[in-house]
């Protein structure tokens, strides 16, 4: 009997169970911790093209600036991601 079989037939052992409860719940919680990184940084990198595209000279600012930005967002969705390692092994 497979495994989905057995989730579906309530025949696993309760601790079974609450891994694979434990599981999805850590992966949903991962997959909405990135959703909010991922909108940030695609609106943030548009408007740095576009602050560019209007005033070239200062794009090397805009740029440092952009990266900068891009790094602080991305620290969010690997805070994200330790929230998941701890939720599934811990």
């Amino acid at each position: 009997m497979s495994i989905l079989a057995q989730i579906a037939a309530d025949q696993l052992p309760a601790a079974d169970q609450k891994s694979i409860a434990a599981a999805g719940q850590a992966g949903l919680a991962y997959g909405l911790a990135t959703l909010g990184p991922g909108i940030g940084i695609g609106y943030l990198v548009g408007q740095s093209v576009q602050a560019m595209a209007r005033q070239p000279e200062a794009a090397g600012m805009v740029r440092t600036t952009m990266f900068l930005g891009i790094a602080f967002t991305e620290a969010l969705a690997l805070i994200g991601f330790v929230v998941f390692i701890l939720l599934k092994f811990v």
